[in-house]
Order: C-alpha cells, then sequence, then structure tokens
C-alpha cells in the first residue's frame, strides 16, 4: 500500500523526519502504510541465530525458541519473580502496574534496575547476540518488565504495535528494536498466551486519536488510544492469520517491535508469567515524542547508559 502522509495530530519538539504518522485527527486513505526499514539488517553478523531462523523471522515478525533457559536458570527467576512480586513498598508505586479494580500486580517495570538476577538476563550474550543480529548493531535495553497474568483474574490485552506506542508516546525514531519474552510459567491456550499476526511486522497500522496526557496511567491498564482499526485486523488476519506459540516453561519468543501482538483473559487456574526485554540499537535511541505532549516516564522507556532508580516515596 502506499505511504499515507498524513500530519500527526502534535507536532514533536523534535527536528527527526516523522516517517510513521499516527494518532491521527482524521481516517487515513489507506489502512497502513510499508514498512520503510529492513526486518533483519544483521545477516552479516555472526551470532546465535541460523541463517534459516533469520528467515523465518524476516517472514513472520517473529521466532520462538523452546527451551532457551536451563532448568536451574528457570527455577532461581521465577524464585526472584515471587520474591519482587510480595514486596510490599512496590505497591503504588508508578513501575508497579496492579489489575484493573485489583491491588494484585500485572506488571514490574524496569526490572533489570530492581534485580541483579534479572540485570544479569536483560544483558545476557545469548539474548544480546540474537537482538544485534536482527536489529543490525549495538543494542541497549529501552525497556524491562516481569508480567504476571494469575489465574482466573489476568486480564488480556487488545491488539497493537509496540512500535507506534514507543513513536507516538517515547520518540523512537524507526523500527531497530526488537522484544525478547521469556517464557517463566508453561504457556498453553487457556492462560492467556501471547498472540501474534504473522507478517503484520511489515505495515505500519495507523491509529486515530489525539493522545491524552499521562496516557500510560490507562493504557498500561487497558489500551485505548493507539489500537488498530477493525479493518485493518480483520484484513491483516485474513491474510496469514494468527498464531500462539505455546510450550514449556523456559522458551525464548523474540518479536519485531511493529508486529502486531495481544492476548486473551487467563481463563485456567495457571498463572502466566515472562520476563520481557526490549533490546534498540544505539543510533535509534528516543527523541521528543512524535504524537504526545509529553515523554512517558523513564522507567518506560530507558535512554543508552541510563542509571535509573526508583526514588523514595515515588508514585
Amino acid at each position: 500500500m502506499s505511504v499515507q502522509t498524513a500530519s500527526p495530530q502534535f507536532s514533536p519538539a523534535s527536528t527527526k523526519q516523522d516517517r510513521y504518522p499516527t494518532r491521527l485527527s482524521h481516517t487515513p486513505t489507506t489502512l497502513w502504510q510499508d514498512r520503510q526499514e529492513a526486518v533483519v539488517k544483521g545477516h552479516h553478523l555472526d551470532g546465535p541465530l541460523t541463517r534459516e531462523q533469520l528467515e523465518g523471522f524476516e517472514r513472520d515478525g517473529f521466532l520462538f525458541e523452546p527451551d532457551f533457559l536451563e532448568p536451574n536458570e528457570l527455577e532461581a527467576l521465577n524464585a526472584e519473580l515471587a520474591a519482587l512480586l510480595a514486596r510490599p513498598d512496590f505497591l503504588d508505586r508508578d513501575f508497579a502496574i496492579t489489575e484493573s479494580g485489583s491491588r494484585e500486580i500485572r506488571s514490574l517495570f524496569a526490572v533489570h534496575h530492581l534485580s541483579e538476577r534479572f540485570d544479569r538476563l536483560a544483558n545476557d550474550a545469548r539474548l544480546m547476540g540474537r537482538a544485534r543480529q536482527i536489529v543490525g548493531g549495538d543494542v541497549y535495553v529501552h525497556q524491562s518488565r516481569i508480567n504476571y497474568k494469575p489465574g482466573f483474574h489476568g486480564k488480556g490485552f487488545d491488539w497493537h504495535s509496540d512500535f507506534e506506542t514507543w513513536h507516538a508516546e517515547d520518540g523512537m525514531p524507526e523500527m531497530h528494536a526488537i522484544s525478547a519474552s521469556i517464557v517463566l510459567t508453561d504457556n498453553h491456550h487457556f492462560n492467556g498466551p501471547l498472540m501474534l499476526i504473522p507478517g503484520s511486522h511489515k505495515c505500519f497500522v495507523h491509529c486515530l486519536g489525539e493522545t491524552p496526557d499521562e496516557n500510560h496511567k490507562q493504557s498500561l491498564k487497558q489500551q485505548e488510544v493507539g489500537v488498530p482499526s477493525n479493518d485493518a485486523l480483520r484484513e491483516l488476519i485474513e491474510r496469514n492469520g494468527i498464531q500462539a506459540p505455546t510450550g514449556a516453561a523456559g522458551g525464548l519468543l523474540m518479536f519485531d517491535c511493529n508486529t502486531l501482538h495481544g492476548s486473551n483473559a487467563n481463563m485456567s487456574p495457571d498463572p502466566r508469567s515472562n520476563a520481557f526485554f526490549v533490546y534498540n540499537r544505539r543510533d535509534n535511541a528516543c527523541v521528543e515524542p512524535f504524537a504526545a505532549r509529553q515523554s512517558r516516564p523513564s522507567f518506560l522507556a530507558h535512554q543508552p547508559d541510563e542509571e535509573w532508580a526508583p526514588q523514595p516515596g515515588q508514585h
């Protein structure tokens, strides 16, 4: 499809060209525009991913590797997860997101700054090497979190592109980022696994609506702005379907920053947990947001080599 050139709702302070206008004030003439960057940019780089794996990622926009973690690693990470979720001093902090209408933590952000164990995992050469091969250069951790979807009560997330949010609200200029999700509990079809639309990473879907101030306070619980239209979703799903990689704890799911994904509520008694790291290419560091008046807090969008720590009494 042709590139949509409609202007975003706001004019960013940055002079960086906006290649992906979104949060539009009117319905665009096309459902999406073509992606303007290559998907896999590091074919020439040595790393842990094979040529076949890179070709699969190029085609689908994601790659699932079972048994990524050793059993002893998995056990230690789950123990650390339980300890972090049980800390009473994390409740009512801005980096700890609770379920709507509940005090139960669903996401804990900046986890590689909160935990030495998760920091080592975020900087593990196995993850860094994979990310570097895909984005084609040195990377840093743009965002980290642990997600916890409790049995019976864990809510889902609507379809969205992470890049759309990171571009609009964080100021990420281009699609040079990759997400790594490590499955910490068994993933099956009934506990709300991540669902992805293969091939959707090659289409940037324009979204409608002005970004409210401090939108993250609502969107991290239920996203209402920055979601693709039903027409765009219907056409993309009719083309390539939906996939939901499932498997035993310890697997690794890597997906492109622009792959459309979402999840259902957890309808089973089994919790679903994962550790989530976003690797952004260093020369793609965030500027001023492209479709919001203010940048989101730094616990959601780190800059290269940024030191971060929760402030006492931070809310």
